[in-house]
């Protein structure tokens, strides 16, 4: 089953219930949510060698939430390249056309709900913006930061990053303070 065959065979009230049950902050952005909605309807899906996963975490007991789980949204691609460290490809990005064309991997249809499904889609397919030309322009400003961190010479690049425990060592003390 496609992620289209779900989103052009439920109904907007149902699918509002069940995003404000699984996301209750964000109830001021709900409108947005059904002008994504509205627009998938329309959409003609693309093909697309991906399926949709979603799978149930525990949450970091470090993290600062009354949430004990939290659910990742991510594609699988349905050919395997054993030349990749992961099966998990990050999915936020991908133009909305292609996620209508996605099929559902089949632990999800059998874990969730498809009013869940959908909820859980749209909060990932707008993570980054409630417009396609918006997510693209922030994909393509990370695209430019990441070539131009790639230009530069090693010296460069020592001067403009800093090392990963000094990083959790300032975000801590940060912490600390507040």
């Amino acid at each position: 089953m496609k992620l289209n065959n779900l989103i052009k065979s439920n109904h907007w009230l149902s699918i509002e219930l069940t995003l404000l049950q699984l996301y209750p902050d964000q109830h001021e952005m709900i409108e947005e949510y059904r002008n994504v909605f509205n627009i998938l309807q329309m959409l003609e899906p693309e093909d697309n060698d991906m399926n949709i996963v979603l799978t149930e975490y525990d949450c970091d007991p470090n993290f600062e939430s009354d949430k004990t789980t939290y659910i990742d949204v991510s594609g699988r691609k349905n050919t395997v390249d054993p030349n990749w460290l992961t099966e998990s490809y990050a999915i936020e990005f991908v133009a909305w056309s292609k996620w209508l064309g996605m099929e559902l991997a089949p632990e999800t249809i059998k874990n969730f709900s498809e009013l869940e499904i959908i909820a859980h889609c749209l909060y990932e397919m707008t993570f980054v913006g409630y417009e396609e030309d918006e997510i693209q322009e922030k994909l393509k400003s990370i695209e430019k930061t990441a070539e131009e961190f790639k230009n530069m010479t090693d010296e460069e690049k020592k001067k403009q990053t800093i090392p990963l425990d000094e990083l959790i060592k300032r975000l801590d003390d940060k912490k600390g303070k507040n």
